[in-house]
């Protein structure tokens, strides 16, 4: 789909040809904020056009899209734009019968309940961590429905609406599409070579994002910590959170100045490859979701460095201990910046017996995560049973 430019510069979308859709053929609307989100919808949708005559209308507030390339005549997707009173407006208005969503927040900010028709609003989890885990207390509120990765999303949720006396919403435990999907690409592969062409263990440092220095990995230790591995022989491969690139951050700059010339040293900007994680020796992050996925996936343990954790008090108030801090010593073990003289000896000695957490990993995600290998199933199930249930 070609996106042009009016003269007066605005992006043209595809609103108006959305609106002229029958209501049965945009019975069921994904909407996703930018480029990297289908990977959350992909399973759910795959079983939709694969075992119903469901047909799929999937909107998107990026121009670059990949989706916007689609094939599959059973998914039709539009460019909504991404300004912020245009998509008030389109949301405000929007006639469908289930819109699924990723992103928190429904009706406190630019994408609100439709006062035209009575959509029913399902949000999708795309990470593992706790559900309220740098959230607001209000970030599910609006919606009917909660896609849950585990019993720990619901538990949270439940104690949530209980304490503020909120009306209970419709809770399925599905389990975690991307989760499915990994573990089918990492089971066909062949054992992983953990070597980098000039035959050095290949490390990956993928932090979270924080504004606050002294919460962000790269912005606390991230040139000394890259020097430190360096030094020490690993080839090392650094993936920034999205926002840390999109805010422009001035360490990015300078471990580029400082590194970019080292042939064992790679900034990865493409958060939606993995495979970088798959060939991994071993993983740094502080409280990213990715350890969960590295762990899971790989069965190897992650090595976290203790930056502080976004304080939240939420969890304080409904007794409940947070999904990543609950597991955290359990997948893996943590560093500080006061010893990163010992990283490298670190390293080998929680690598070099993975067998011990092994079976630990194993069992922490399926005690943990719901359906494994069948989220898509259990969600597109639900969607088909809400939209039955809203026609009567």
């Amino acid at each position: 789909m070609k996106i042009t430019k009016s003269i007066f510069g605005k992006d043209e979308n595809d609103i108006e040809k959305f609106n002229k859709l029958d209501l049965d053929e945009r019975s069921i609307v994904f909407y996703s904020e930018g480029p990297s989100y289908y990977v959350y919808f992909e399973h759910i949708i795959k079983e939709l056009i694969e075992n119903s005559d469901k047909k799929i209308c999937y909107l998107t507030s990026s121009k670059d899209d990949p989706i916007l390339k689609n094939k599959n005549e059973k998914i039709k997707t539009f460019y909504i734009g991404n300004n912020e009173i245009t998509k008030l407006k389109f949301f405000y208005g929007l006639k469908a019968r289930v819109l699924i969503m990723t992103m928190p927040d429904l009706g406190h900010f630019h994408i609100k309940r439709s006062k035209v028709f009575p959509v029913h609003y399902i949000y999708v989890f795309h990470s593992m961590k706790s559900a309220y885990a740098g959230l607001r207390k209000e970030a599910f509120d609006d919606f009917d429905t909660i896609f849950c990765v585990g019993q720990y999303h619901i538990q949270e949720i439940r104690a949530i609406e209980k304490l503020y006396n909120l009306k209970q919403k419709n809770l399925i435990g599905c389990g975690y599409g991307l989760l499915d999907g990994l573990l089918k690409v990492r089971s066909s592969l062949k054992q992983p070579n953990y070597l980098s062409k000039s035959g050095k263990k290949k490390i990956l440092i993928a932090p979270s994002w924080s504004h606050l220095k002294h919460q962000n990995l790269l912005e606390s230790a991230g040139l000394e910590l890259i020097k430190t591995l360096l030094d020490a022989n690993y080839h090392v491969t650094i993936r920034p959170h999205p926002m840390t690139i999109k805010e422009g951050s001035k360490v990015i700059k300078k471990i580029k100045t400082e590194f970019e010339k080292n042939p064992d040293f790679i900034l990865e900007t493409n958060t939606s490859s993995f495979d970088e994680l798959f060939s991994s020796y071993g993983l740094i992050t502080d409280w990213s979701g990715i350890g969960y996925e590295y762990a899971f996936v790989c069965e190897r343990p992650v090595i976290y460095f203790g930056v502080p954790q976004k304080t939240d008090s939420l969890y304080e108030k409904i007794n409940i201990v947070p999904f990543e801090i609950s597991i955290r010593d359990k997948i893996g073990e943590i560093i500080s910046n006061q010893n990163l003289e010992k990283l490298p000896e670190k390293i080998e000695s929680l690598y070099g017996k993975i067998n011990n957490f092994k079976d630990k990993i194993q069992k922490i995600r399926d005690d943990t995560i719901s359906n494994i290998g069948k989220s898509g199933y259990v969600a597109a199930s639900e969607i088909i049973r809400i939209l039955n249930q809203e026609k009567k």
